[in-house]
């Protein structure tokens, strides 16, 4: 009898904790790229080395990703998760404090060992949690990102507006994270479950997957190079003051959270295949209002709002597709996220070398590459995963 009365609220009360600790993650995320200007200040550095914390960053999630996809398989997950939020708190202290770039690309790379760690978890959980009706809770966990993605920008401008740095900042994500990481370890941890795909040792196509791979690759190096460098672009340009190119970070995390909501209403009536075409045309039209109105403060907010909205369906609606036409296990997956990890990585290091080398309006020619090559590879695997369908 008793298990029948927790039975009901024991999944929400776990959802309830990785929601909430994605939207931890969000606001740290996001908060690194309007704090770049502030950051190189501290450090002493150009825009062209403090564009490292972004690879040292990456590094970390990627490290993360590996590591804690094999832990999950073999230490408690909550215990994991705890530590990764206690990663994650002691970076967020490191940051702001840094006066060396040294230490300031340690923090980065520890913060990314977190977050990797942090996401390949939570994500693995609320599948054993859920099992096969994860899909709007996984929907939801991603809009959670966004959420706190959204409020990170908002936070930075009130505190700048207020003290005219930074500390703050990363001091509430730190103290947000704290009674999070005491919850997580001692929540009851969810029962491990293996479907018959797993058990199922088949051979995994190769290129497929490794094109889903590459997807992934450049899908995140577009969210991250835009959402970490339009705070710069928008400033150096002078389009906006440091407190309304917040503001429009914020913007684009909204808009992106709002796209990730309508996400869910429209999954269930458009294929896969139709809405990452038709997000991957709002995103160069976005992009195209930006370029075309270079000098404009309105066409930037305009574009970066179609941008946001464009982006945000994409790494789920990839996820599906490729769930549609090949064995997803999580060994894939993990490396699904592996990929992610080494978009985000690259890109935006590449858009700083170019910020410097060419000019802030290389960043938009540079994303509108990327976004250009991912159709590209998305239309090679409908192609080449069309055939393992029809076999």
């Amino acid at each position: 009898m008793p298990n029948q009365t927790t039975k009901p609220v024991q999944p929400l009360m776990l959802t309830a904790a990785y929601y909430l600790s994605f939207i931890i993650m969000g606001l740290a995320s996001a908060a690194e790229g309007p704090s770049l200007p502030t950051l190189a200040k501290h450090t002493s550095s150009p825009l062209e080395q403090i564009s490292l914390i972004f690879v040292f960053g990456s590094l970390g999630y990627l490290l993360g990703s590996l590591i804690g996809g094999r832990a999950y398989d073999r230490i408690p997950g909550h215990r994991l998760i705890a530590f990764s939020m206690l990663v994650i708190l002691s970076s967020a202290v490191i940051f702001p404090l840094a006066s060396t770039l040294w230490l300031l690309l340690l923090a980065a790379l520890t913060m990314g060992l977190g977050k990797g760690a942090l996401d390949v978890g939570c994500n693995t959980l609320l599948q054993w949690v859920h099992g096969e009706k994860v899909g709007p809770f996984m929907n939801g966990l991603h809009f959670s990102f966004g959420v706190g993605a959204f409020l990170s920008p908002i936070l930075l401008a009130q505190i700048i507006s207020i003290t005219h740095e930074i500390y703050w900042v990363f001091w509430t994500i730190a103290l947000l994270s704290l009674p999070l990481a005491v919850w997580f370890w001692f929540l009851p941890e969810p029962p491990a479950h293996l479907t018959t795909d797993d058990q199922n040792h088949s051979p995994i196509p190769f290129l497929p997957v490794l094109l889903i791979l590459l997807a992934f690759v450049l899908y995140t190096g577009a969210e991250v190079g835009f959402s970490s460098w339009i705070y710069t672009y928008a400033v150096t340009l002078n389009l906006a003051t440091t407190i309304t190119a917040a503001y429009l970070t914020s913007a684009f995390w909204g808009l992106f959270t709002v796209g990730r909501l309508l996400a869910i209403w429209i999954a269930s009536r458009a294929s896969p295949r139709t809405i990452l075409f038709t997000d991957v045309a709002g995103c160069l039209v976005g992009l195209g209002m930006i370029i075309i109105g270079r000098a404009s403060a309105p066409l930037l907010w305009i574009g970066s709002s179609i941008f946001g909205v464009s982006m945000a369906s994409i790494f789920p609606t990839i996820l599906m597709l490729a769930g549609e036409r090949l064995r997803v296990t999580g060994t894939v997956t993990g490396w699904f996220l592996v990929g992610g990890g080494v978009g985000g990585m690259l890109l935006p290091w590449l858009i700083g070398q170019a910020f410097v080398l060419i000019g802030p309006g290389s960043m938009m020619f540079i994303i509108v590459a990327d976004l250009i090559l991912e159709a590209m590879i998305l239309l090679a695997f409908t192609y080449s995963s069309r055939k393992i369908v029809l076999a």
